[in-house]
């Protein structure tokens, strides 16, 4: 299997593309901001990612999982126990995505407004 050190992502082609969709993916974003602090059980990201319907959030973390930036443990329990923990990969995001949340947090008022006044216009 071919190893991809750098891509091109306006290069149509290039897997980069994929990797920015799925950290692009709101739920995705959510999900690693509530991992930040460990481990959590499927109903625990359900609650806190409000909004996310069970089926996306299943299809979220299947996806995240493939990529690398979570792992899935199950645990041989009554009823079964599962846990989704951040890799060092999903790690590796914190920082990023926590930019970003902070960016977002801090200029919501002002995105807000702009789009208010595109609608008005």
């Amino acid at each position: 299997m071919e190893t991809i050190e750098q891509g091109d992502a306006f290069d149509p082609d290039c897997p980069t593309r994929l990797v920015l969709d799925r950290i692009g993916d709101r739920w995705t974003v959510l999900i690693l901001l509530t991992l930040r602090d460990g481990p959590r059980r499927f109903t625990e990201l359900r609650r806190k990612v409000n909004g996310v319907t069970p089926k996306v959030l299943t299809q979220t973390l299947r996806a995240m999982e493939r990529d690398g930036l979570v792992t899935r443990e199950v645990y041989a329990e009554v009823p079964p126990r599962v846990e989704y923990t951040l890799t060092a990969l999903g790690m590796s995001l914190q920082t990023p995505i926590q930019a970003i949340t902070d960016w977002a947090e801090a200029n919501v008022g002002k995105v807000m407004a702009a789009r208010e006044e595109s609608l008005r216009a």
